[in-house]
């Protein structure tokens, strides 16, 4: 008995490509990974990734697009329970669990250097600034410290601190996790 191997759209190619450059970029950052590695989580040949993406940097680029959008949806599906900034602080736990996500956008932050990354990372932490006050209405110093506080987590959880393979914090660091409302071990409140 055969069996018929369904083939992929070049969409969910694409799609399956993104994916696993989002692993490798979260595991080796922007220069320490290759196009090789993100073809061979794919399954893939690494010519096939250079032939869809040209280059490592779209392809990186592509990776932290898919992170940023999907931080995006996740505080406007927040906002349509409640737009407030407690609803869009809240629903940033699931993204916490989700540490390539973070890991990749702030990768995204160490690789700006590089002129085309910096252009992208820039306009799209822009942007969810952006969207955040449209979507809340929070004044200035409101924002501030959202997004501060947004970011203290996500480097919080970069570096297991909290999430779901969290490591016991110090006590400095338990202390500084106190003043969050929110489990700090990646599980739902």
């Amino acid at each position: 008995m055969t069996r018929s191997r369904t083939r992929m759209s070049a969409d969910e190619r694409m799609d399956q490509l993104v994916t696993a450059a989002v692993a490798a970029f979260a595991q080796s950052g922007y220069a320490g990974t290759t196009t090789d590695q993100v073809a061979r989580l794919a399954g893939v040949t690494q010519p096939y990734v250079i032939r869809l993406f040209g280059t490592k940097e779209k392809l990186f680029l592509a990776a932290l697009d898919r992170v940023c959008t999907s931080i995006e949806q996740v505080f406007r599906d927040a906002a349509a329970r409640r737009p407030d900034l407690a609803s869009l602080g809240e629903s940033y736990e699931s993204l916490l669990a989700d540490r390539d996500l973070l890991l990749v956008f702030l990768h995204g932050f160490a690789a700006s250097s590089e002129p085309a990354i910096g252009d992208i990372i820039r306009a799209r932490f822009d942007r969810i600034c952006v969207l955040v006050r449209e979507l809340t209405g929070a004044t200035p110093l409101d924002m501030r410290m959202f997004m501060a506080s947004g970011m203290l987590l996500t480097i919080l959880a970069a570096m297991r601190v909290i999430g779901p393979d969290a490591a016991p914090p110090g006590p400095g660091l338990a202390e500084l996790m106190s003043t969050f409302e929110m489990p700090m071990d990646g599980s739902a409140s």
